[in-house]
């Protein structure tokens, strides 16, 4: 019973991510526009996610900096301890 319950809890988890991600993505872009057509909708969907969401805006889990930031940070310090080794 115990497990049944600790996977349940781990589910809801789970879930609240994908359902923070949703309601980012509603309120930031569909909701901020009509769409004419369902192709202009995926067209935008898809640059939001590939070109704003994953590039440039700022996420609270990567101490509020761009996942390029985050990364380009990364790679500096791997440089660094690189040279220094």
């Amino acid at each position: 019973m115990t497990q049944h319950r600790d996977q349940a809890q781990s589910k809801a988890y789970s879930n609240a991510v994908a359902e923070s991600w949703f309601a980012t993505l509603k309120e930031e872009l569909i909701y901020c526009h009509p769409w004419p057509t369902r192709a202009m909708a995926q067209q935008a969907i898809f640059e939001f996610i590939e070109v704003f969401y994953n590039r440039e805006r700022r996420h609270s889990s990567l101490g509020s900096i761009s996942p390029v930031e985050y990364e380009r940070r990364k790679l500096g310090q791997a440089l660094t301890r690189t040279q220094a080794a």
